[in-house]
């Protein structure tokens, strides 16, 4: 069974021509064409911090569903953080991990099943302090461990880490792959690989890489990161 995964900054669907264009980031979602979507940044900063992406507009114009997590009226997951799955695709569970943190972060947890087979799924946006990141991937894959039986898992999000190898990427000890699919920030002109995917042992990499077209060039500050997933008989 292969599955595609993607991990996308919205930059709360404010585009490098500071316009706020919900339609815009929708259809870049098209493009992508994922199985699974991780949303970072996904709500708006102030006032009732509502969803920027009406899930109305989800419904009626994507493939894809927001896996159910109710935080507060208009918003579709947790401190701007979103999971989005094809439709048909059945949602087992649904939790948010709290993290520590000095800013609004947050990470959503969903197990979800494919063709009989329960995959848990993360999307996480880290902290901009490399001390926190660290702690913060910690409490992450103490949260997945916690989760009763084990299940091929992938996280995935906007990490904030510009070293390649270092920083909180060593958290990520033996069975987890962290791939680099490749430079996805600034948009514009992209030099760090900041949005990562994080894969257990129980699945191949089939294809990586970062989504830009001429929609996802000026859509958001952040490229689209995807991967394309085996996962390995187990």
């Amino acid at each position: 069974m292969e599955l595609t995964f993607a991990s996308y900054n919205i930059h709360k669907a404010v585009g490098l021509d500071r316009r706020r264009d919900p339609d815009r980031i929708l259809a870049i979602l098209r493009e992508i064409d994922a199985d699974v979507i991780a949303l970072q940044e996904a709500d708006r900063r102030f006032g009732r911090r509502e969803s920027v992406l009406p899930l109305t507009s989800i419904v009626d114009y994507t493939d894809y569903e927001p896996v159910p997590l109710v935080t507060r009226p208009g918003s579709i997951g947790w401190h701007g953080n979103a999971l989005l799955v094809r439709r048909g695709i059945a949602v087992a569970d649904v939790a948010a991990v709290a993290l520590p943190t000095l800013e609004p972060r947050g990470a959503i947890r969903a197990d979800l099943v494919v063709q009989g087979h329960r995959l848990r799924v993360v999307g996480m946006h880290l902290d901009l302090s490399g001390i926190r990141r660290r702690q913060q991937v910690r409490s992450i894959l103490a949260h997945v461990a916690g989760c009763g039986e084990p299940a091929p898992a992938v996280l995935m999000g906007d990490l904030n880490e510009w070293a390649l190898r270092g920083g909180c990427l060593r958290e990520f000890g033996e069975g987890w792959q962290v791939l680099a699919p490749g430079r996805s920030f600034p948009a514009r002109r992209p030099v760090a690989q900041l949005d990562r995917i994080v894969a257990s042992a129980q699945w191949r990499l089939v294809a990586a890489g970062v989504h830009h077209s001429a929609l996802a060039a000026r859509g958001s500050d952040h490229l689209p990161v995807v991967a394309r997933l085996e996962l390995l008989k187990i």
